[in-house]
């Protein structure tokens, strides 16, 4: 008997064969696809120059002699750069102990806002009991205020803020938690936008999860603490790179803090506060140098965590 199963299935073959091989290409598409890709290139790389330059022009500013900035026209690219700014700014700055309090008090303000956060946004996301989406609401509502209207309350509480700081218990007869570190880093402890954030974050974790380290005896804490926060690294990396950014450059509530005080004067007042002694333009190169300095630890953070802020950008957008 002739074996006639061969032939019966070569064009099943043939189909599968040409669905493997994929549609045919078109004419000219292969073209477009790369004439897209140089366009979107070209855009991205001329985008990326314009969010660098202002950064440029700022070491430049730094690097260049007194004779060049008050040339005219202006000499853009320095002639003979002029390092040793960088280093006149240490000598002639208390440039150090603005920068190791501004790493103390941004770092202090960013671990609690990160654990505060961390523990109201699980509370939120896991537990259910009674207000809960009420307390959501006012998380989400509270964003609304800027903290500046918070300004006088605040300096108030802490300027009669009992048994500390000379006052006694009626918060009378000193100058309370006022001139400490305490009142550059109290004010933010909690954060309302990282409650939400890490809510948002933590509903993610399937219940269950969590539901079977229970039933394996787990405390709370030990799920919260080794369960429920290494799933959530992105979260936490994203969440400390907004408030290190944001609390790297606060003024406001330092300046009002720190003006009978000035040795918690953390760099950006500092900085700040530079304007009236390097007001003349021969001396404007000092004031550039110690922006540049200023900015190197938020770089270093950025690029540290960047990673993690894209994986928490990229996480929603992949489904299965």
């Amino acid at each position: 008997m002739a074996d006639t199963s061969l032939p019966a299935a070569a064009p099943a073959v043939a189909a599968l064969a040409e669905a493997a091989a994929g549609p045919p290409v078109r004419p000219g598409g292969r073209g477009r696809r790369i004439a897209w890709a140089v366009l979107t290139y070209t855009l991205l790389t001329l985008g990326a120059l314009v969010m660098v330059l202002p950064f440029l022009d700022m070491l430049l500013g730094a690097l260049r002699t007194p004779a060049e900035r008050l040339a005219r026209p202006p000499v853009y690219w320095p002639r003979d750069p002029q390092w040793g700014n960088f280093v006149r700014v240490f000598d002639e700055l208390p440039l150090l102990r603005w920068l190791a309090n501004s790493l103390g008090v941004t770092a202090a303000i960013t671990v609690l806002q990160i654990l505060t956060s961390a523990m109201g946004g699980y509370a939120l996301a896991k537990f259910h009991f009674r207000g809960r989406l009420g307390m959501f609401r006012f998380a989400v509502g509270a964003q609304m205020f800027p903290f500046f209207i918070f300004l006088i309350p605040w300096f108030f509480i802490l300027r009669y803020f009992p048994l500390v700081g000379g006052n006694n218990l009626l918060g009378v007869g000193g100058m309370g938690l006022l001139g400490s570190y305490a009142a550059l880093v109290l004010p933010f402890a909690v954060s309302w936008y990282g409650i939400f954030l890490m809510r948002q974050f933590f509903l993610a974790i399937p219940d269950e999860l969590l539901d079977a380290a229970r039933m394996d005896g787990a405390g709370e804490f030990y799920i919260f603490f080794r369960i429920a926060l290494p799933l959530v690294g992105s979260g936490l990396a994203t969440l400390a790179i907004f408030v290190f950014l944001y609390h790297w450059n606060e003024v406001l509530w330092t300046m009002t803090v720190t003006r009978t005080a000035p040795d918690l004067q953390t760099l950006p007042v500092g900085i700040y506060l530079l304007r009236g002694a390097f007001e003349q333009e021969a001396t404007k190169s000092l004031q550039q140098a110690a922006i540049c300095v200023s900015v190197l630890p938020v770089l270093i953070v950025f690029l540290a965590l960047q990673r993690y802020y894209v994986a928490s950008v990229t996480s929603g957008s992949v489904k299965g």
